[in-house]
């Protein structure tokens, strides 16, 4: 059983980057597809990024595409996502999961928040 712990999120200001960071345990991330989604207050969620076991990246939603970056340290076990010149519709709760497809994450973490203000 994998699990997924977030962190990094907190609340910034327009311009401000953070960078986010899910750590599993109980099996290897480099062997899943693993998911970057996001869930802002109101609307239903949707997949930001991910990275593939080759580390194909793909940014899934335009508007972040060139100020987010998904990323993986075999070594440590994580993956993270760097989150620059943050807006305020960046706004949401963030979470990382671990797929065996890119149609199909059986692992979630449990979220981390994160709050830009203009």
């Amino acid at each position: 059983q994998v699990q997924l712990v977030e962190s990094g999120g907190g609340s910034v200001q327009t311009g401000d980057s953070l960078r986010l960071s899910c750590a599993a345990s109980g099996g290897t991330l480099s062997n899943y597809v693993m998911g970057w989604f996001r869930q802002a207050p109101g609307k239903g969620r949707e997949q930001v990024a991910r990275i593939r076991p080759s580390g194909l990246t793909t940014y899934s939603a335009g508007s972040v595409k060139d100020r987010f970056a998904v990323s993986r340290d075999n070594a440590k076990n994580t993956v993270y996502l760097q989150m620059d010149s943050l807006k305020p519709e960046d706004t949401a709760v963030y979470y990382c999961a671990a797929g065996t497809t890119t149609e199909q994450y059986n692992y979630w973490g449990q979220g981390t928040q994160v709050a830009v203000s203009s």
